[in-house]
């Protein structure tokens, strides 16, 4: 998913590699802890050797200050190569794609994806969530005896958050098929939360 998010921005526009760091976790948002800087170098030297990627060595109007002992940066930018894997990569549907990190590396992208493609990675992060849902609830209700109040506040937690986001997938999907772009709307957190709560107790009946 790195391979996906390095080639993704580069072909945005050529990049120094403080750059990219920063655009990274910017980019991964919730999912940067799967990200570690200490990665990022290795994986720009693999996507050079593959021929993916180039980079540019410094121009010599941009010098590091003297006495700082300081070079001056190297940009890295993608190669026509590195643009067919880039769409390569993009085009996957697999269950990786269905994943935390890779759902978040794919749907950062989804303006570029084919619209088939948009809708089966979110139908298979639907199932995938629908199935975490399952297990969470299958879970709090099994365990309502044996744990403490904290651990079952924990479980349900997730529960919520996992109903949150189904309800979203759904929207998204629903949009997917009538051809249309996500709308973009900021809820009002404490209309938000009225409607969950309305919507538990219904559940609760």
């Amino acid at each position: 998913m790195l391979e996906l998010a390095v080639l993704g921005l580069l072909h945005e526009s050529p990049m120094h590699g403080y750059e990219l760091r920063k655009r990274l976790a910017t980019l991964l948002g919730a999912f940067r802890a799967a990200f570690s800087y200490g990665s990022l170098y290795p994986t720009l030297r693999r996507l050079r050797e593959s021929g993916w990627i180039t980079q540019d060595e410094p121009d010599a109007t941009e010098t590091a200050p003297p006495m700082t002992g300081r070079r001056g940066k190297i940009s890295y930018r993608l190669t026509p190569e590195g643009k067919e894997r880039f769409a390569e990569l993009l085009g996957n549907t697999g269950p990786e794609t269905y994943e935390d990190t890779g759902f978040g590396v794919h749907f950062a992208f989804f303006s570029r994806c084919d619209p088939t493609v948009r809708l089966r990675v979110l139908e298979g992060r639907r199932r995938r969530i629908e199935e975490r849902r399952e297990s969470l609830r299958q879970t709090v209700n099994r365990a309502t005896e044996r744990l403490d109040a904290y651990s079952r506040e924990l479980q349900r937690h997730g529960l919520e958050a996992a109903e949150r986001e189904v309800r979203w997938l759904n929207e998204l999907i629903a949009s997917e098929q009538a051809g249309k772009p996500p709308s973009v709307s900021y809820r009002d957190t404490s209309s938000s939360e009225a409607s969950d709560a309305a919507e538990q107790q219904v559940n609760d009946k």
